[in-house]
């Protein structure tokens, strides 16, 4: 493979912020990190969306007895059949952003997922991070794969090299927030430049001000459209 390729391995989310994005932009392999431990109160499940109230949650029901509290891995998490959280999510989507400029176009793409019964809460997320990705933000270039299909083991940094080497990735991009953790002498190591991404983006008109920069990428979307890129990686 081409030795200048930048990887980017992150863990999967639902329905993310458009930083997640402007690093799926920067890789030219994006591999979603699924099979580390599940962070019970983390972003893995939820997200935020701007509503006339403020900012409000929107939670996936994850099982917990036997799962979540057992430290199983992101891949491993099922999703609560026994709640209709698809069709609240939906319809607080529809009654939150309906009016926007672009929802409309947008709703078709990510509707179908809401419509689809997922048992593992990583297909759904990843699947429709994927459609965000390609379909709503044209993000063409990238390649996704999976850690848990990769079948390479070892732990932090050491594990994070083994995956960037296993796709010839002479890259490695991150969040600043990375820096905390992160070896970089590990990468330097074997031959791969680390770059941290800067999240400096400016802000945009949204439905319910003031303006509040920490929701989902979905605000973005339905508020400026195919202007979306402009105020994330080409900002």
């Amino acid at each position: 493979m081409d030795r200048s390729q930048a990887c980017v391995i992150l863990q999967p989310s639902y329905i993310p912020w458009r930083g997640y994005f402007h690093q799926i932009h920067s890789a030219d392999v994006f591999v979603f990190y699924d099979d580390v431990q599940y962070d019970k109160h983390g972003w893995r499940n939820r997200n935020r969306i701007k509503g006339p109230g403020g900012s409000q949650w929107l939670t996936i029901p994850v099982l917990s007895k036997g799962n979540v509290s057992q430290g199983l891995a992101i891949d491993q998490v099922r999703i609560n059949p026994t709640q209709d959280w698809a069709t609240k999510h939906w319809t607080a989507l529809r009654q939150v952003y309906g009016k926007t400029p672009f929802f409309a176009e947008y709703a078709p793409v990510l509707e179908r997922f809401y419509r689809r019964p997922y048992e593992l809460l990583a297909d759904f997320t990843i699947e429709l991070t994927v459609a965000v990705a390609r379909e709503l933000l044209g993000i063409a270039h990238t390649r996704f794969e999976r850690s848990s299909r990769l079948g390479i083991g070892g732990t932090k940094t050491g594990r994070l090299v083994a995956i960037c080497r296993a796709f010839g990735a002479s890259r490695y991009l991150s969040g600043p927030s990375a820096r905390a953790y992160v070896d970089d002498q590990q990468f330097r190591e074997a031959g791969i430049e680390v770059d941290y991404i800067a999240y400096d983006y400016p802000e945009y008109e949204q439905r319910f001000p003031p303006f509040d920069p920490q929701v989902s990428v979905l605000d973005l979307l339905f508020m400026v459209g195919p202007e979306s890129p402009r105020h994330i990686w080409a900002s």
